[in-house]
């Protein structure tokens, strides 16, 4: 049994992808939780950073142990523990959707914080009740659908924004983002063995200076105003609580409850990418461990859900191990026990670290497509399919809240110009119809059609219950609405589809019994017979490709 090292060379590459992706949440919470939650700057610095450190250390943590010890199991040396941290999408949904809304109606933004601490909490206990069923799911789903939602995610909300980013400030962002490529994609070793992520950051630190002292760059970064000095996590039990049997709290499980489903299905989707790229975690100890920390956050002050980061091949691919998550957590608790986020937000140019984010989305996008059986590249181009409508519903609603205008005014205007509805539609739900889409389709592939029957039939369902597709357009934008037959069309279609896909299946079993090919006492699901064979060629099933544990 051997003894993996505790860092290597790989875990400073990690470390910095990892920190900058943490240290951007921090500067959401810092710039926008005054603006949108009414948080004064002294509460984020005491209250809320502490308890975010609390609970991404107690992650990091967690996880580099759990590496160590499948390192020792297996007998290898190349395990990279799961990236860990706030979550972007949960962050941004509870500050505009939970405890921003509160705070424009009431104007208490104590009674705000309360509401998303009692937000985040509900959140975490649902993580932790899924994490009992979730493994069944994950054996039971093509590893087609769990990557095509995380490769639409990262192409889009990753990938694309923050390219946008760097092309906008090139002479800051290229040169470091080119020495990230070189060094990642094209394996490059830098002088002297040093880290590639360490010495992009470094070029765009001097450059920035070099443009300063010239007179030829203005500072970018707001000025953040923090108390130095060490600020300890203290619980507050009582705030937490204090909405349990409140009408005001439970108000806003149309938001909690899809994000709660959310962070469970991503964590699934994270952790079959570890898988693929190498790492396979035990799902149960794995999302445990995940709701304790957004338990943890909620606990001692934070209202913001923590999990399984996305971006795992990435890591891997820079050599990092478990060392880079140690790392973090006390990079995260000095930044957020003492208040010098502040100093690094003013010294280091966030243009500097966004070649780290893009090629973790590169990676991710890439990963879908090489690590599916070749026949599954279809569903996995049709599971990107709703996140890119997230993604343009995002677009289209900043583009017109820049303009004075809202989504609620000139919706009916789009016409045919752009079936906006049809993307408002996508958008709700995504994670969810992405990843349905694209097992459908995986599943028709291999004509296994009672399997399809089933991922349509749980579309119809979803969205009779508004999970997927349904939704209110209201002057604050978006709505999710759920209820019964909160979606009839989306749902009486799926089910419609769902018969459809169950006939199909019946006449493959016919054409087979009438073959010999199927005893007519077997219950499982066979290639067609020769009937349907003969319009639809049989897939290679034994072609060089990944093996997808849901299909043998």
């Amino acid at each position: 049994m051997i003894s993996p090292p505790f860092f290597s060379r790989g875990d400073l590459d990690g470390f910095f992808g990892l920190f900058v992706d943490n240290l951007l949440q921090i500067m959401l919470i810092v710039l926008l939780g005054p603006i949108i939650c009414g948080f004064t700057s002294t509460q984020i610095a005491e209250q809320i950073l502490p308890a975010v450190a609390l609970s991404v250390v107690f992650g990091n943590l967690f996880y580099a142990w759990q590496a160590r010890r499948l390192a020792r199991r297996t007998g290898r040396d190349d395990v990279t523990a799961l990236p860990y941290g706030i979550n972007t999408v949960s962050l941004m949904a509870f500050m505009f959707l939970v405890i921003g809304p509160v705070y424009r109606d009431t104007g208490n933004p104590e009674l705000a914080w309360q509401v998303g601490l009692f937000a985040c909490f509900l959140n975490g206990a649902m993580e932790i009740v899924g994490a009992y069923g979730a493994d069944w799911l994950r054996r039971n789903t093509p590893r087609a659908a769990l990557l095509s939602a995380l490769a639409g995610i990262a192409v889009t909300f990753i990938a694309m924004g923050f390219v946008f980013h760097i092309f906008a400030a090139p002479a800051l962002a290229l040169l470091p983002m080119m020495i990230l490529l070189g060094v990642y994609a094209a394996k490059l070793r830098l002088p002297w063995g040093l880290p590639g992520g360490f010495v992009a950051v470094c070029v765009g630190v001097a450059i920035a200076a070099a443009l300063h002292a010239l007179g030829w760059l203005e500072s970018t970064t707001p000025a953040v105003a923090a108390d130095l000095g060490l600020h300890l996590p203290r619980p507050v039990p009582d705030s937490m609580l204090a909405l349990m049997f409140s009408p005001l709290g439970w108000q806003y499980f149309a938001v909690i409850l899809p994000m709660g489903l959310f962070n469970i299905i991503g964590a699934l989707q994270n952790l079959e990418s570890a898988e693929a790229a190498g790492d396979r975690y035990e799902t149960r100890p794995s999302l445990l461990a995940n709701g304790a920390g957004t338990l943890l956050a909620a606990s001692f002050g934070s209202p913001f859900p923590t999990t399984i980061y996305i971006g795992h091949p990435a890591w891997k691919s820079m050599g990092a191990g478990t060392g880079y998550s140690v790392l973090n957590a006390i990079a995260m608790s000095l930044l957020c026990l003492t208040g010098t986020y502040a100093v690094v937000m003013a010294w280091v140019p966030l243009e500097a670290t966004l070649g780290i984010l893009l090629w973790i989305g590169l990676s991710i996008t890439a990963q879908a497509f090489q690590e599916t059986p070749r026949r599954h590249a279809l569903a996995v181009s049709l599971g990107m399919i709703p996140a890119l409508a997230a993604w343009a519903l995002l677009l289209i609603e900043t583009t017109l809240r820049v303009s004075g205008s809202s989504l609620f005014a000139v919706a009916d205007k789009f016409g045919s110009d752009l079936y906006i509805h049809g993307v408002i539609a996508l958008n709700q739900g995504f994670i969810f119809t992405s990843t349905i889409l694209a097992a459908m389709l995986a599943f028709m592939i291999d004509r296994r059609f009672d399997q399809a029957a089933g991922w349509c039939l749980a579309a119809s369902i979803l969205s009779y219950f508004g999970v997927i597709h349904s939704y209110r357009l209201t002057e604050s934008g978006v709505q999710n609405h759920f209820g019964l037959n909160a979606a009839p069309e989306f749902a009486a279609i799926y089910a419609l589809c769902a018969l459809l896909l169950w006939l199909l299946h019946r006449d493959a079993r016919r054409a087979a019994r009438s073959s010999g090919a199927l005893p007519p006492s077997a219950g499982q699901s066979l290639q067609p017979g020769p009937t349907l064979a003969a319009r639809h060629p049989a897939p290679d099933l034994a072609e060089a490709a990944p093996r997808d544990r849901a299909h043998p």
